[in-house]
């Protein structure tokens, strides 16, 4: 698959299916030229010519190994056109896929999915846990989102929601770190990290301090869910995404010891698409509802 020429074997294909040059042309909706280029092409990688005349019954004359590629290569692409249309034919209307990251997913979006089902029963919202963009360039994903600074130039981005970062631990931490209510205390409590780069400790100590804070020491966890996971359980301070920590954080499971103290971040949640494709109207349908969603 790596080594084949399939420009020139599809342009061969439909020349043969055709019965001409001019004919294929015109089918490809390409110059005669670029497709006599590609047959040209084809018999240098081949190392044997495939059309003998341009003339004949068909428009043009075939060697016996022409004749054998043609028929092998109608037949291939044809099933391939078949299994492929039977697969696109095969999502419905109504089903709607999303790309999240697991974060996201989990504190975010799952939550809501209930209510969406209630107010559009009719459209079938599946939920693709995903970190990569690419998987929005694969045709099986119909939109994505994203947290980040949403400059991803291969992909359309509108923007969702801002957020917010600020220390949270569970009440019985708070407790037995000695009941901390300064910033200037963060620097005697065990730092908790995750991996996202726009919420880190470094960046809170810039901001908000304080300057001793020592910002390499505590175990980082791969997500925000994770983060926010261990903090619940007591094993230090997390630096929370508002939009993913509120519902802990407003039940009481999370405590936000230091008030109303936070880093404004801005823009940080995208709604991401295909930069060319054509967005179905069940998607639009789910776009709406999501900004809906960020609004309240």
């Amino acid at each position: 698959m790596v080594d084949l020429p399939l420009n020139a074997l599809r342009a061969f294909a439909v020349v043969y299916a055709e019965g001409g040059v001019r004919a294929g042309a015109r089918r490809l909706g390409i110059a005669h030229s670029s497709v006599s280029r590609h047959l040209a092409e084809l018999d240098g990688w081949l190392g044997r010519r495939l059309v003998q005349e341009k003339a004949g019954r068909r428009g043009l004359i075939l060697s016996a190994q022409g004749e054998a590629l043609g028929r092998a290569l109608v037949l291939g692409f044809g099933e391939i056109e078949r299994v492929a249309q039977a697969l696109r034919d095969g999502r419905a209307a109504n089903s709607v896929v999303l790309s999240t990251s697991p974060s996201v997913a989990a504190r975010w979006l799952l939550p809501r999915m209930a209510a969406f089902e209630a107010e559009r029963p009719r459209i079938e919202l599946s939920v693709h846990v995903d970190q990569r963009l690419e998987d929005l360039r694969s045709g099986d994903v119909d939109l994505g989102l994203r947290i980040g600074k949403g400059d991803w130039p291969e992909l359309r981005c509108e923007p969702l929601m801002d957020d917010e970062l600020y220390p949270v631990m569970s009440p019985e931490y708070w407790n037995k770190a000695g009941r901390p209510k300064k910033l200037e205390q963060l620097a005697n409590l065990r730092l908790l990290h995750d991996r996202d780069p726009n919420a880190s400790w470094e960046l809170w100590r810039r901001e908000r301090g304080p300057e001793t804070l020592a910002t390499r020491k505590g175990p980082t966890f791969a997500s925000s869910d994770l983060v926010l996971r261990a903090a619940v359980l007591g094993q230090g301070v997390a630096l929370a995404r508002h939009r993913l920590a509120r519902a802990d954080v407003e039940s009481n499971v999370l405590a936000r010891p230091f008030g109303d103290v936070s880093v404004k971040l801005g823009t940080s949640y995208w709604i991401v698409l295909p930069k060319h494709a054509q967005v179905r109207p069940a998607a639009m349908t789910v776009m709406a509802w999501l900004k809906a969603q960020a609004r309240e």
